[in-house]
């Protein structure tokens, strides 16, 4: 674990090109072997690191959604997520690895994997709001738990790149969302 907290910390301070196992060592306070002996790697190290966050993050998540509360507040608790999950650094180990991904097919794999627990939880809950609004017109439940997955996918990445500070209302549009949702239960 303290191999794992200390490349977290490295990660969020030079992130995934800059990280060095030698200085995540240092910070473990622990031989540099001691991660080729674990981990094998640098990508299995970071892996393992997205893997551990990923898990408890995606069943708080799924406690959230599978609380009995209307959907808008689950929404919005959503929405407070992603600034502790980008607080803890854990939306940018997920972005770098994306990025990692495109040129590396294993880490592909495994980000896809990662991702397809969200885009699960994401589909049980568009079914559940297709049950309580009715038809959702063309779009499938799954659509929309696509479109809500990939919408949250970017929203992460450009605030990562700054781009709210630049005008863009990131957050508020994501919140006004949830704003809609609450009109639509509202007339159930």
């Amino acid at each position: 674990m303290l191999l794992l907290d200390a490349a977290r910390q490295c990660l969020r301070e030079s992130g995934y090109s800059g990280l060095s196992t030698r200085r995540v060592a240092e910070a473990a306070a622990m031989p540099l072997s001691q991660i080729h002996y674990h981990f094998g790697s640098k990508e299995a190290l970071v892996l393992a690191v997205l893997e551990h966050q990923n898990r408890r993050l995606l069943e708080r998540q799924e406690a959230t959604f599978a609380a009995d509360l209307p959907l808008w507040k689950r929404w919005e608790k959503a929405c407070d997520y992603l600034d502790e999950d980008l607080a803890s650094g854990y939306v940018r180990v997920l972005q770098e690895m994306i990025a990692a991904g495109w040129s590396n097919p294993d880490i592909a794999v495994a980000v896809r994997k990662f991702l397809s627990g969200w885009y699960e939880l994401l589909n049980r809950v568009a079914k559940e709001a297709a049950q309580r609004f009715g038809s959702l017109g063309a779009l499938k439940p799954d659509d929309i738990g696509c479109l809500v997955g990939n919408a949250f996918l970017g929203c992460e990445a450009l605030l990562l790149l700054g781009f709210e500070e630049e005008g863009m209302p990131i957050r508020r549009a994501l919140r006004r969302f949830g704003t809609l949702l609450r009109s639509l239960e509202s007339q159930r």
